[in-house]
């Protein structure tokens, strides 16, 4: 299998702050991974690191053939699909959701005077379909719902038929039946063998979609546990990320994790 991302004694640091720790993470195409660890982990910095938005500050990031680095990232990003609450501020509250989407094949934000073809037309019409809001076509991206604005996001972030999807905690602020709807959507992504690998952010183990192979547990920027998720997500390594006893469960496809005091 083709490793689309490599991560080698990945350091980064902010002044005198180590945001993440001697990294090394390999991805394969064929892999949906989860990071999970509490705030302050370093989960959004490597998420980062993986979008081609930062540069470490030691070690050596791959990204889909290339070296962070050594290539140039506006033509490395286009390859590379991240939603995330930060991009969701740059979207104006007045470009139609339609146009949310498209314009991420010119990879702007903010439609202005791109010329987009049939095709693109009709690709972004087929996302909004297969995320279950083709009805909100129309509709500009200030008067959406939280679950809404996920949705439309994760459209945009596969507008490009990216190699690599990053989606940094795509089900925080939704209530529960938000989260459960945007969830079994993410779940049909992830088990679909036509999905690009992908990589999911979140604090929370219930927020797991069906289809996720491995895991990446993170504390203070270090990695205390990576690997197939059967083996890396347990109670015990649960328990020393978030500093607190925990016991993890696993039915129907779904995670679960409880204190045991």
């Amino acid at each position: 299998m083709a490793a689309v991302a490599e991560l080698a004694g990945v350091t980064l640091r902010r002044g005198n702050a180590v945001l993440l720790n001697s990294v090394s993470l390999i991805v394969d195409e064929s892999e949906r991974w989860v990071v999970i660890g509490p705030n302050g982990a370093g989960k959004t910095t490597l998420l980062q690191l993986l979008g081609a938005q930062l540069y470490p500050s030691d070690g050596v990031v791959g990204l889909l053939g290339e070296v962070v680095g050594a290539v140039d990232v506006f033509e490395l990003r286009p390859r590379i699909g991240l939603s995330s609450s930060a991009f969701a501020e740059r979207i104006p509250a007045g470009e139609k959701v339609r146009d949310v989407v498209l314009s991420a094949a010119y990879a702007v934000v903010g439609r202005w005077r791109e010329d987009y073809d049939e095709y693109d037309v009709d690709r972004a019409d087929d996302l909004l379909r297969s995320l279950r809001i083709d009805h909100l076509a129309d509709r500009t991206f200030g008067t959406l719902s939280e679950g809404e604005r996920k949705r439309t996001q994760i459209a945009r972030a596969l507008m490009t038929d990216p190699e690599l999807l990053l989606l940094d905690e795509p089900a925080s602020g939704l209530d529960l039946a938000g989260r459960e709807s945007l969830v079994d959507t993410l779940s049909g992504i992830c088990l679909d063998p036509a999905s690009p690998a992908t990589i999911l952010v979140t604090h929370h183990v219930e927020e797991i979609p069906e289809g996720i192979t491995h895991a990446l547990l993170l504390k203070d920027g270090d990695v205390v546990a990576a690997g197939p998720i059967d083996q890396s997500l347990t109670g015990e390594n649960l328990s020393q990320t978030f500093g607190l006893p925990l016991t993890v469960e696993h039915s129907d496809g779904r995670w679960h994790a409880r204190s045991r005091r």
